[in-house]
Parts: C-alpha cells; sequence; structure tokens
C-alpha cells in the first residue's frame, strides 16, 4: 500500500473547520453555517454534533445569529443579505479564494472581459462570478474555449477556480492564449498549492500502484480531479467517502493499492481506509511523499483570541 504525501487538510480546508469550532466554544450553540464550511460529509456531520447548522442561505439564518462563511467564498450579495439582518459574520473564506474576488474586481475596473475557468455550479465560481457578473464569461472546458465570445478581444484577462485539474487548465488557458494574444492572466497562478501538490503525489503513486482509491465527497472538485489524474496515467482510480464504499472486487489482482485523500478530507478516514485495506489482505504501508506543506493562514475576525477574551469578559460583567 501507497500512502500520497501531501494529502488531506490544506490550510485553508485546517482553518474553516476551526473557525466553526472556535465559534462554537466563543458564542455557544447553535452556530449557523452558510452551505458546507468544506465538501466533505464526515466534517458536516461532526460539527453538527457539536452544535452548528448547516443552511443553504444566509437569509434563512434567525436576525442577529452568528452564521459562518464558507471556504469557497462568497459573491457580494450575502454580505448586504447578512448586513440587513443583523448577522454576525465570520468569514472562513480560503484567502487564496480571496485572491481570486480580488483579481476579478481589479480586471473588471479594467473594463476587461474576465474568462472564469471552473466548473457551473461550484460554490467558488458562483461566488467570483457575483464579483462582476456583467464582465465575466465562465470557461468549463478545452471546447468552451475555442467558442467563447468576447466583445472585445484586446480586452480579456482569465482567472480560475483554485482547485481544477492542473494539466486541464493549463491546455484550456493555451487555447485562449492563442485566440486571445493580448489576454492578461492573473499576477499569480489561481490553482491553489494544495490543489497542485495533491495532484504531483497521486500522478507519483499512480504510477507504481494497481489501483487508486482516493477519499473524498462527491461534491469535492479537488478529490474528483485526484480520481482523473490518476486514471490519465491509466491507472483505475475510485472515489469514495469512508472505507465502508471499499468494493473488495477493485483490489482483486492488484499488487499495490495507492491510497490519497482531498484537500477536505481528515486524516482519521485515512487511518480508517488503512485499516480497512488491512483487514482485506494489504500488507506493509509506505508513504511517497513530493514536497513538503507549512502553509498556515491567520484566523478571520470573530474567532481570534482577543474576540474571545471579549466575548468572556462581557458575560462576566
Amino acid at each position: 500500500m501507497i500512502l500520497a504525501a501531501p494529502r488531506g487538510y490544506c490550510a485553508g480546508v485546517d482553518r474553516a473547520v476551526d473557525v466553526v469550532e472556535r465559534a462554537l466554544r466563543i458564542y455557544g450553540r447553535p452556530v449557523y453555517v452558510r452551505k458546507q464550511i468544506v465538501h466533505n460529509i464526515h466534517v458536516v456531520r461532526d460539527l453538527e454534533a457539536k452544535g452548528a447548522i448547516f443552511v443553504d442561505e444566509e437569509t434563512e439564518v434567525p436576525e442577529g445569529a452568528t452564521v459562518v462563511l464558507s471556504a469557497h467564498g462568497v459573491a457580494p450579495e450575502v454580505y448586504e443579505n447578512s448586513q440587513s439582518r443583523s448577522l454576525q459574520v465570520i468569514d472562513a473564506t480560503c484567502p487564496l479564494v480571496t485572491k481570486v474576488h480580488l483579481e476579478a474586481r481589479r480586471f473588471a475596473r479594467e473594463g476587461s472581459t474576465i474568462l472564469l475557468i471552473g466548473h457551473e455550479g461550484h460554490e467558488e465560481v458562483i461566488g467570483t462570478s457575483g464579483e462582476a457578473p456583467e464582465h465575466i464569461r465562465l470557461v468549463g472546458d478545452v471546447e468552451e474555449a475555442r467558442t467563447v465570445e468576447v466583445p472585445d478581444p484586446s480586452s480579456v484577462s482569465y482567472l480560475s477556480q483554485t482547485t481544477l485539474s492542473v494539466d486541464e487548465t493549463n491546455r484550456i488557458i493555451a487555447v485562449l492564449r492563442e485566440r486571445f494574444p493580448e489576454i492578461q492572466a492573473p499576477p499569480r497562478d489561481d490553482i491553489c498549492y494544495a490543489t497542485q501538490n495533491r495532484q504531483d503525489a497521486v500522478k507519483e503513486v499512480a504510477k507504481g500502484s494497481d489501483v487508486v482509491l482516493v477519499i473524498g465527497s462527491d461534491n469535492s472538485s479537488n478529490s474528483n480531479r485526484l480520481v482523473e489524474v490518476s486514471r490519465a496515467l491509466g491507472t483505475p482510480a475510485h472515489l469514495i467517502d469512508d472505507e465502508t464504499e471499499i468494493d473488495p472486487r477493485w483490489l482483486e489482482g492488484a499488487e499495490v493499492v495507492g491510497v490519497t485523500s482531498g484537500a477536505s478530507a481528515p486524516e482519521w478516514l485515512v487511518e480508517r481506509v488503512v485499516e480497512r485495506l488491512r483487514g482485506l489482505g494489504a500488507g506493509e504501508v509506505e508513504e511517497l511523499a513530493v514536497t513538503e506543506e507549512h502553509m498556515a493562514f491567520g484566523l478571520p475576525r470573530g474567532v481570534r483570541e482577543s474576540d474571545e477574551a471579549r466575548v468572556r469578559a462581557g458575560a462576566a460583567s
């Protein structure tokens, strides 16, 4: 068995989950969370058991209550709606997603048509599109890159969802550059470091495995991309939420099983999958590391130590 490294939680997911847990400790139950804080059903259920209430829209949150915004980012109207309902907003948006939002605003101010590379309906794409809806056109694949039309080919820019396939995104960008030679790029790649690292790691694991198991939920974009990366190299891969979804038939004839996890899957799920594979006959476990990660993000307003001290002082007075 080969374990990919890096795998599992990225800095943005770790921060977002921590934000909800801190909010529950500081403000008490319940704390409302708009959408899934991260795209993993086990994480959501765990936080629900601790007192979090997940809602689809901020308009469902009782007036004056505390609401945490998910790691995927939101459109400006969400902040406006929250303010009108006197909600205490704690913004757990990943800073790397916030960077894309800021880039969208800048390109829009310059009058540029923004070609947003991403998957229609994904929460991150919805949030970014909301920053400049009149300027943004969504490009979902290479074919759409070949056919998308813009009013002024000399005033075009591109951005991308942070959790896409690196290789596929580069193919789309190549087509856009060919069609629009003057297209502006973001100052730095939008695809996040963790997405890149996990795809690099699964490539190496797939090369030495007969089958790869990717731990992650169906709605996790980065987890689905890991499955695609493995399959593109010719190694069968399966997305599983946990060890109960392992089909022993996938392992028939396999001498080496590769295991990785998406950026929103906790490590304890990996441990459960490893134990299940051992029960099915897997032997030695080897970790294959392609890089180390040391990224960390500061906490947002509302859940910092100073906020906790202020709330406690208020309760004591």
